[in-house]
């Protein structure tokens, strides 16, 4: 699942326009800058101020890019994003700082867990949005020990970020989307042949140099949800065939591993098994190339008309299943997850999950979506939940 909902691109021909994700917020938010209609296939510059931002487009002339509203911004904030002669605006409203809350009455601050189950978390800003990830740890008690963020193949090694969720105490895990945000499920110019065959090996290998040099533990999670036909590394879209995903994945595994970096451990995450959903046995690279294996799994409950409340042992199980067989002896992550409030009880969905992963010893730990996206994702989506969610935790700890 993607962070940020970002349409797809239209045809170049359109006059240039932008859009900021949030649109408001104090000094120091992160914000994706979102663009379309600039001259396709070339770089760009996102103007804040006196700070810029680069960024490259797609062949639709279409780019998104991350930025940080810089410290001592007051009032409406133009940005502007540039390609040649070609550029579009867009206002930010800065916020005041609130006025501090009262102080709480003395407790034991939330502190990372040794508990052999990790709590990870995703926030919608990111390692930067310190404020999402302290009231993460606030509702649940618990800071978590995996912090992870998502990046498109047009940004650039995330060391700002690493360097925040290392200041935590925690370790980064970075999903690593193989194609330009933004563009749809249709981006030819990302297929997995084209990542096999090379094209992108300068990139991947600043990457592999950047993680190197940076040195400490970091997880890596390519191409995720591959099972599945919401992205372009899926295989039966955007002109990928069986096969492909794992020849693209190997590529990838042996360009970064080829520059020193012994610091990665590679994820590999596929959704949750569906009637439809392609096998795995076809997409798994092999135990030489993954380190931990991976779900992504929600429980919709009845938020969307398709969907329908389900237990974390029936959305989780058969899929961790089919990893046992798939990877005998791997560690087991479960890269996303939350659940609805509509539909049953969240407050004990949340307790179930924790005790029914909590349970199993070859999983190593969760990460929540904890974002208002599709629903709310949120772990205080409500105070039962938030309640069940930290007493779960607590109980797990014991």
């Amino acid at each position: 699942m993607a962070v940020s909902v970002i349409q797809p691109a239209s045809a170049a021909a359109t006059s240039p326009q932008v859009s900021l994700n949030p649109t408001s917020g104090p000094a120091g938010s992160a914000v994706t800058v979102t663009g379309t209609g600039f001259k396709a296939s070339t770089t760009g510059t996102v103007i804040v101020g006196s700070t810029t931002f680069a960024f490259q487009t797609t062949s639709t002339g279409a780019f998104s890019t991350g930025i940080t509203i810089p410290a001592a911004s007051t009032g409406n904030l133009t940005i502007t994003a540039k390609t040649s002669s070609i550029k579009a605006s867009a206002t930010f409203v800065v916020q005041a700082a609130p006025a501090p809350a009262p102080a709480p009455a003395p407790g034991p601050a939330p502190a990372i867990s040794s508990a052999a189950l990790r709590f990870g978390a995703a926030t919608p800003g990111g390692p930067l949005a310190g404020s999402e990830l302290d009231e993460v740890a606030t509702v649940s008690g618990e800071i978590p020990s995996i912090v992870m963020s998502y990046k498109d193949f047009l940004q650039s090694p995330p060391i700002t970020e690493l360097d925040a969720v290392r200041s935590r105490g925690a370790t980064p895990l970075v999903t690593w989307e193989p194609w330009a945000w933004g563009g749809g499920v249709d981006q030819p110019a990302y297929s997995l042949a084209r990542i096999t065959a090379g094209d992108f090996d300068g990139y991947i290998s600043q990457w592999g140099q950047s993680l190197a040099a940076w040195g400490k533990p970091v997880m890596l999670r390519f191409a995720h949800e591959m099972n599945g036909n919401w992205y372009p590394w899926a295989e039966g879209v955007n002109g990928n065939q069986a096969g492909d995903y794992v020849a693209a994945w190997r590529h990838v595994h042996d360009v970064v591993a080829a520059t020193g970096a012994t610091n990665v451990q590679w994820v590999w995450s596929p959704n949750v098994p569906y009637w439809g959903s392609t096998d795995l046995a076809g997409l798994y690279p092999g135990p030489g190339y993954a380190d931990i294996v991976a779900l992504d799994g929600y429980n919709w409950g009845t938020s969307q008309t398709w969907s329908s409340w389900v237990s974390p042992v029936d959305l989780l199980g058969p899929g961790i299943s089919q990893l046992r067989t798939l990877a005998p002896g791997k560690p087991v992550l479960i890269a996303e997850t939350a659940s609805s409030e509509l539909g049953g009880s969240k407050a004990t969905w949340n307790t179930d999950l924790v005790s029914y992963l909590a349970a199993q010893p070859d999983v190593m730990g969760f990460v929540w979506f904890h974002m208002q996206k599709e629903t709310d994702w949120r772990i205080n989506s409500s105070d039962s939940s938030a309640s069940a969610f930290k007493s779960a935790l607590l109980a797990r700890r014991s």
